[in-house]
């Protein structure tokens, strides 16, 4: 028996929850559920039919009660790592997946990525899957006998309550800058929303304490481990390579120094939070400096493609201080010049377009602005503003995002790097509404030759 939300998902058996969305309502869509084979409804209106029917006041509260209960006790065996913050959940949960099954650990991943488990890869619609989703994916976690999980939590998530009945046994928070304001309306607003981690975990919150959220966070809580450059987990030196980052860190006054395939000071502190967190959940160094020489680069995050006359990056960074860490990057490396391509999603926070915009000419030699997943946005509008407050010139507007990418390897000399960031590992570009096939990285192959 399971709950469903959407009427054409139902089978023989399940039980139907009508809510009422933002653009649809689920009462209009009962009989379709109760011929799909819906034994029992949930509903906020009355009914009458020939299947069971319940009204409640809120069926959305309804069910998240229901499965947040269901939630808890198919997880009440399991080791769950909830990972949150603005940027880097993906790359500290993939970081923490990797060592886990280099150790041989049953383990899941939950995030951006999809679902991971074994040889499983199964895409998701979210970086933290809705109660329903979630409910199922646990059913099947319990049935392959996987007790560990590492999943990405969102402020989204947190606020919806989409976690109910979790309990993580351990937590990071990553950082803190802006984004969501479409959502959140407000920094203090979102930085809330992400604070809410901290009453679902039953041990420690691993913290950045170069980051500006850490003030915030030891007003909340004393179970914290800090990550930095004056913490527990301490910083002492990093040098970056095009491949790979070599990190030296102490811990206890004991001094390790290891290489990762991971560029970018913003993912160093992503592999320290990642071993800070398992450090604190039993697990030996000497295995997890190990286990990190086997780590893999992380699918669409700083990922290189070398072409015959230069270098390109695809990288998902889509907020004003992810974009500028990466400039940042490979400002650092760099031989040649800086091109970069971005673009903006629509529907989405507005104000970050003009900042972005101005980190990228700021830090770039030269510029292409394009689309991003408009959605239902007009993408010369949403060009409009990304480039309103620029006073350089060392820019240009291809909304055809493929074209621009075009455009951007002939553009390709020697020792060039080409950025191409926003939408790293997604193969798709929504244009109103609709989900239309593309890739970054596909694109650049065609002129690998």
């Amino acid at each position: 028996m399971q709950y469903e939300t959407n009427s054409k998902l139902i089978k023989k058996g399940d039980i139907f929850v009508a809510i009422k969305g933002c653009h649809y309502d689920g009462h209009n869509f009962i009989n379709e559920a109760i011929n799909n084979g819906a034994i029992k409804i949930i509903g906020e209106e009355n009914f009458k039919g020939n299947v069971k029917y319940k009204k409640v006041k809120s069926s959305k509260k309804y069910l998240t009660k229901i499965l947040g209960k269901q939630n808890s006790m198919l997880t009440k065996k399991m080791k769950i790592i909830g990972i949150t913050g603005t940027k880097g959940k993906t790359t500290t949960s993939m970081i923490i997946y990797q060592l886990l099954k280099s150790l041989n650990v049953p383990v899941a991943y939950i995030g951006t990525l999809g679902l991971l488990y074994k040889d499983e890869h199964i895409i998701l619609e979210n970086t933290t899957p809705d109660i329903i989703t979630l409910n199922k994916i646990f059913k099947t976690l319990n049935s392959e006998n996987i007790d560990n999980v590492v999943m990405e939590v969102s402020s989204h998530a947190l606020c919806e309550k989409r976690t109910k009945g979790i309990a993580f046994d351990n937590s990071v928070f990553t950082n803190f800058s802006q984004d969501h304001l479409d959502y959140h309306k407000t920094m203090k607003n979102y930085l809330n929303a992400k604070l809410k981690i901290i009453r679902k975990t039953i041990n420690n919150i691993v913290v950045n304490s170069d980051d500006i959220s850490f003030a915030s966070i030891k007003k909340k809580t004393k179970r914290y481990i800090s990550v930095g450059k004056n913490a527990d987990f301490k910083l002492i030196d990093y040098k970056l390579f095009q491949t790979h980052s070599i990190v030296t860190f102490e811990y206890h006054y004991d001094t390790y120094t290891v290489s990762i395939p991971l560029v970018g000071k913003h993912n160093i502190y992503n592999y320290l939070e990642a071993i800070a967190t398992l450090i604190d959940m039993g697990y030996e160094m000497s295995n997890l400096i190990n286990a990190s020489n086997s780590l893999k680069p992380i699918p669409g995050r700083n990922e290189l493609i070398s072409l015959p006359k230069g270098y390109v990056i695809i990288d998902y960074a889509h907020s004003p201080a992810s974009v500028k860490e990466t400039l940042l990057t490979y400002n650092e490396l760099k031989k040649g010049r800086i091109i970069t391509i971005i673009g903006c999603g629509g529907n989405r926070d507005k104000t970050k377009r003009p900042i972005m915009g101005k980190i990228a000419v700021e830090n770039s030699d030269y510029v292409i602005f394009t689309s991003d997943n408009p959605r239902d946005e007009d993408p010369n509008m949403i060009l409009k503003d990304i480039t309103k407050d620029l006073t350089q010139k060392n820019y240009e507007i291809i909304s055809d995002r493929k074209k621009a990418i075009k455009k951007g390897v002939k553009l390709l000399k020697k020792n060039d790097y080409l950025l191409i960031l926003g939408k790293g590992h997604e193969d798709y570009q929504i244009i109103n509404n609709v989900k239309y096939h593309l890739s970054d990285k596909e694109e650049v192959l065609k002129y690998l030759s």
